[in-house]
């Protein structure tokens, strides 16, 4: 039997070697961004996504194992474990086949095939089930076992509770309901159909049935939540004449006076047993397969947004739109400072648009702000055309439409109520706006991700599951990036490798009391943050004021020793690093031989390269090389797109069956996965994700229902 390290090997067609190195690691209680970055000589160099999908397969297989051993020990306390049994459950390679050996062995609620056995019918199911061919009648077999006193009166009694017991036999086979799931899998159909007559997001699935083969995630999710919210009847059907040639197939051996009351029993376990078990378990699976798929969809659209390119040192106005309240604005500077606040009512029912627009003009002027960030929320329309007019001949200014899903969330938070206790709930939004503009990144790790809204169906899936595939996301943007020790919330530090919410918090309250850090070492002076966390957390934490001018790039403190002496041996100081002189260091590595290089620093090739990247362009942040979000100065409606029209829109979230863009008329427009490309697609993530600046063609427009189709193939 193969262990868990080759299993691992084989599906992730890695080596043995490395598969085990990260088994190791993991159970040391390493991160995976720790060492994805920092142990790639072990690792083969796999990437974070790899190692968490490795990681994620490893906790299957490990609670696979840990179940098989249960129901191991639970056959032996029956005394029913044979060596032939436990090899079959060893042989087991999903949860769902453990179940099935299992079945005939679990403890039951009371049945009707119990009841039967302890009337003492199961000597009668077994006679039956032999099928002899020369056998007694049924009738002639059941004689003996009527007993008025056990509850059996009749011989019609004593069958039909000896059928009973077959049935639940049949059912229980493991074998049996293994090839009925797969033709199911193969055969099987789902289907909907209205509860209610009225309109509703679900009239797609009024009168839907789609093969379980090719059904996609996304129907599979809307179905769901249609029948939950009391809009649909869902069904799985499968062919029942199929099921049972097969049942028949395994269970009837030819010819026998006892061959009708197997039959009998083969109907009934379907119809009463098999049928709505497997139904469930289907449905189950299926619900399962389409969470994981959308929770998959949901990490891919989530790691753009967070990574997109910040707009640095620049002064931000956070528009915040609203109606009856009024629109909340925030300017803050380029580090996020909050410099004023106003409230202006440049929208119905007030209409003072004069007066707004002194207000906002007199902001922008004081204050030099060149970017106006605006919430797409409510009243956004009217506020972007008031903005667009208001700045119209003012040199250097325009605006971005700021998707502001989650910051009502960050408002209301404790945290947002801690950091600004004197601002009302709409004031910090106006912030949140202004600032998640200026840094994607450390805004938006404030916020539930689920809240972000880039997912779909987010809240039919399960919780944990998705929380933790999503905060891996969050995890492994936050360590990409790396953080500033000294500037970082504490909720950007609690994404560090290592380092939690409680840690966090300890530095901020450290950074308060004491002042700036002046390197990484002294971060160990943090209470709870020992030489372990340290090692975890230290490559990824910057800090720019640092003497030690390692302290600002990627490399690990456990390898500064090797980056002096990589230094040394080509020629160059830290004063060339600090100069950003070492475009040369490669060619210099590659003249003097990189394994030897690296052996001389002690360090393997990959860490080396790591080293040398980072040398190179100490405190890089890799958003910088993503493309800006498109200002814009002006407005467009929706009634002026026509069919044919070309434009430039920014990707705001991924589904499965499309890619929705803004276009710049308060409607995002849906590109369907078929408009994707001339070239096939298998998924929309493959061709586009969140934040990615898209030329595309509109196709039509439905004004009525707020409908925008459009295409990113070019017209012929």
């Amino acid at each position: 039997m193969e262990t868990i390290p080759q299993i691992l090997s084989r599906e992730f067609k890695q080596s043995p070697l490395h598969v085990e190195n990260v088994i190791k690691l993991i159970a040391d209680g390493n991160t995976i961004p720790f060492i994805a970055r920092y142990r790639k000589e072990m690792t083969g160099a796999m990437d974070d996504q790899l190692l968490r999908e490795l990681a994620d397969r490893l906790e299957y297989l490990n609670s696979l194992k840990a179940r098989r051993d249960e129901v191991k020990a639970s056959i032996a306390a029956q005394e029913k474990l044979t060596d032939e049994l436990s090899a079959q459950i060893d042989a087991a390679k999903t949860l769902a086949e453990v179940e099935d050996i299992y079945r005939p062995y679990k403890p039951k609620r009371r049945t009707r095939a119990m009841i039967a056995r302890e009337k003492g019918l199961e000597p009668l199911a077994e006679a039956i089930f032999l099928q002899e061919r020369r056998g007694k009648e049924p009738s002639e077999l059941a004689l003996p076992f009527v007993d008025e006193g056990k509850g059996v009166p009749t011989v019609e009694d004593a069958l039909a509770g000896a059928c009973d017991i077959l049935a639940e036999n049949f059912s229980d086979d493991a074998a049996l309901r293994g090839k009925l799931r797969a033709l199911a899998q193969e055969s099987g159909v789902l289907s909907s159909s209205a509860l209610k007559d009225e309109e509703s997001v679900y009239m797609l699935y009024y009168s839907y049935e789609e093969p379980l083969k090719r059904i996609q995630p996304h129907r599979v999710l809307a179905v769901n939540r249609g029948e939950k919210e009391g809009f649909l009847k869902v069904a799985l059907d499968m062919p029942r004449g199929d099921a049972l040639y097969i049942m028949r197939a395994a269970l009837l051996k030819g010819d026998s006076p006892c061959a009708r009351e197997v039959e009998l029993a083969i109907e009934d376990s379907y119809d009463r047993l098999l049928f709505p078990s497997l139904s469930r378990e289907l449905r189950s699976d299926l619900t399962e397969a389409a969470s994981e798929a959308a929770i998959k969809t949901f990490s891919k659209n989530l790691q753009p947004l967070l990574m997109q390119a910040p707009i640095k040192n620049k002064v931000v106005l956070g528009f915040d739109p609203a109606f009856r309240t009024g629109c909340k604005l925030a300017v803050v500077d380029g580090t996020g400072k909050v410099l004023e606040t106003a409230v202006i009512y440049p929208t119905p029912p007030h209409s003072k648009v004069e007066e707004a627009a002194r207000a906002l003009k007199s902001l922008i002027k004081k204050h030099g702000v060149t970017v106006i960030a605006i919430g797409n929320g409510t009243a956004s329309r009217e506020s972007e055309k008031f903005v667009a007019e208001t700045i119209h001949g003012m040199s250097g200014v325009g605006y971005v439409i700021v998707n502001e899903a989650g910051a009502s969330v960050y408002s209301a938070s404790k945290l947002g109520a801690k950091e600004f206790p004197d601002f009302d709930v709409s004031l910090r939004s106006a912030v949140s706006i202004a600032r998640r503009l200026q840094d994607p990144l450390a805004e938006l790790v404030k916020i539930d991700p689920k809240s972000i809204g880039v997912g779909q169906y987010q809240h039919d899936m399960p919780q944990a599951r998705l929380d933790g595939a999503l905060g891996g996301v969050v995890e492994a943007c936050v360590n990409a990036v790396g953080v500033d020790l000294n500037t970082a919330s504490a909720p950007l530090l609690s994404r560090v490798s290592g380092i939690g919410a409680s840690v966090a918090q300890n530095i901020v309250s450290y950074r308060e009391q004491n002042g700036a850090f002046k390197g990484r070492k002294e971060v160990l002076k943090v209470a709870k943050l020992g030489e372990r966390t340290y090692e975890q957390c230290a490559g990824f934490l910057r800090v720019p004021e640092s003497r030690e001018i390692l302290d600002n790039t990627g490399v690990h403190p456990e390898s500064y020793e090797a980056a002096r002496t990589l230094l040394t041996l080509c020629g160059f100081t830290e004063a060339d690093v600090r100069g950003g002189n070492l475009t040369a260091l490669s060619s210099r590595v590659k003249e003097l031989g990189e394994a030897d290089v690296a052996k001389r620093c002690g360090v393997g090739v990959l860490t080396l390269r790591d080293i040398m990247a980072e040398l190179i362009k100490p405190g890089r942040d890799p958003r910088d090389e993503l493309p800006s979000p498109v200002l814009r100065s002006d407005v467009m409606e929706m009634d002026d797109l026509v069919p044919g029209m070309e434009l430039n829109g920014t990707v705001r979230n991924v589904a499965d069956f499309g890619a929705f863009v803004d276009i710049g008329v308060h409607q995002d427009g849906l590109v369907h996965i078929s408009e994707l490309s001339n070239s096939y697609v298998r998924h929309p993530s493959d061709v586009v994700k969140p934040g990615d600046i898209v030329k595309v063609w509109v196709l039509g427009v439905d004004a009525k229902k707020k409908r925008i189709s459009l295409s990113m193939k070019q017209p012929r």
